[in-house]
Formats: structure tokens, sequence, C-alpha cells
């Protein structure tokens, strides 16, 4: 992805990694649109970020997205970056009655930006460069035993990121993979005061850097979260599984 003059949308973008990206990607000169649910929170950010655009976007409502998609690429046509970075992270106990937490993470994690995604890619693929950013967790390759859907459906966009980026090896769009560490952010409540979160500042930096030089494998991984993506391969997932998840 260059580094400049790109017209990005980026979903979840009224608080967290969304508009911290977002404030920094229009600082080096790209026209960026953020989408989320809640106008107010899309007016305050415009109004603090002079020139960041916004649409209001229920990306859960996937029935809805060809018909925003095609308002979206009427309003920008230089559209060629999409950064699918909208989701939620909710406790879960399994021994409970359900309560539709799995069903909501499922569509706004997995369902949205597959939908999305599909909806934008005939688009993206006539621009003469395109990138697609898929934001999935380091929590992809260990899970969180108390957020069980959360993990399960960051495991499943990796994999999708994967075959996604198979598909698309023959043209101008590149598919990249932002893994998340545990960052200091409302993602879940505690976590913006978690003194064992990556601070989101120093999150954000590491990410412009990587994705201005993305590496071969198209994953976008800061130091702080290889511990996570390398467990498996290096053979340390049980360790790292009992680091996560104490008896």
């Amino acid at each position: 992805m260059k580094p400049t003059e790109n017209t990005i949308l980026i979903t979840g973008g009224t608080s967290g990694i969304g508009l911290e990206l977002a404030r920094a990607l229009v600082a080096t000169g790209n026209t960026v649109i953020i989408a989320g649910r809640r106008q107010a929170l899309l007016n305050d950010a415009a109004a603090a970020i002079p020139g960041l655009q916004t649409l209001a976007l229920d990306v859960s409502n996937t029935a809805a997205l060809p018909t925003v998609t095609a308002d979206l690429i009427a309003r920008f046509p230089a559209l060629n970056v999409l950064i699918n970075n909208a989701g939620i992270m909710i406790a879960e106990d399994l021994l409970s009655p359900p309560d539709g937490t799995a069903e909501a993470t499922i569509t706004t994690n997995l369902l949205a930006p597959i939908a999305l995604t599909t909806a934008l890619l005939p688009h993206l693929r006539a621009q003469a460069s395109a990138t697609v950013v898929n934001v999935t967790s380091g929590l992809s390759f260990v899970p969180l035993a108390a957020t069980p859907t959360y993990s399960a459906t960051k495991a499943a966009l990796h994999s999708y990121t994967q075959s996604l980026r198979h598909q698309l090896r023959h043209t101008s769009v590149e598919v990249l993979e932002l893994a998340p560490p545990a960052v200091q952010t409302d993602l879940m409540p505690g976590h913006a005061q978690n003194p064992h979160g990556m601070p989101l500042a120093d999150f954000i930096t590491e990410s412009l850097t990587l994705l201005a030089n993305p590496p071969a494998s198209g994953e976008l991984m800061v130091e702080r979260v290889k511990f996570l993506r390398n467990a498996e391969a290096n053979g340390s997932f049980t360790q790292t599984f009992a680091m996560l998840n104490p008896a």
C-alpha cells in the first residue's frame, strides 16, 4: 500500500484503532472515510480531524451493503483501500444459556467483512493499485477462552484473508492482514487501562511502518504479537495458551 494519496474506507472508525489509524492516514496525505453506526460519534471525529470524511454504516446489516457501497463509490470514485476494522469482543460463559452474543459476533466480525469486501471487490479490481486490509487479532492464533466466539471469528478471518490473497494474487489488489496484540482501547471494559496492553499510539506508529512496507507474507505483525503468531510453529502453543488462560 502506498503511504499517501489513497482513498481509504475504515470500518469501525469512530474509536480505538480505527479512529487513530484514520487520524494518522489523513495526516500523511490520504483521503479517509470512517464508517460507523452512531452519527454523533462520526460528527465528533469529523470535527476533531480536519478533512476526515464519514459514512453512517451498520456493517452487521449485510443485506444493505451492496446499496451502501454503490453510493460510496459514487461519492468517492478513487476509493482504493478497504480496511475491515469493525469488530466486537464480548466475554461469554458457554455453560450458560445462549444470549445472542455468538450470532452478533459472527455477523460483525466475520460475515460483515466478507460481505463488504465482496461488494467492493469489482471496484477495487478496476483500480490501478488497491489494497484490502483485514484486521484480525493475535487471538487468531492462540484463543482467549473467555471470548471464544471472538477468537474463533478472528481465526476464521485470518483463514479467509489467506484465501482472498491467493485468489487475487494475479490482480492489482494487495491483501494484507493486521493482527493486533492486546492494545489499550475500549474494545472491552477495562482494556484501555490494561497495563499489559500495548499503548495505542505505539501500535499505530509500528503498524503504519508495516503498511508502507508490508512483508511478502502480507501479515502485518507488530513485535508484541509475534509470540502469539508463532506459538504453534515454535512449539510454545501449550505454554502460551496456559498463560492466556490460567487454570
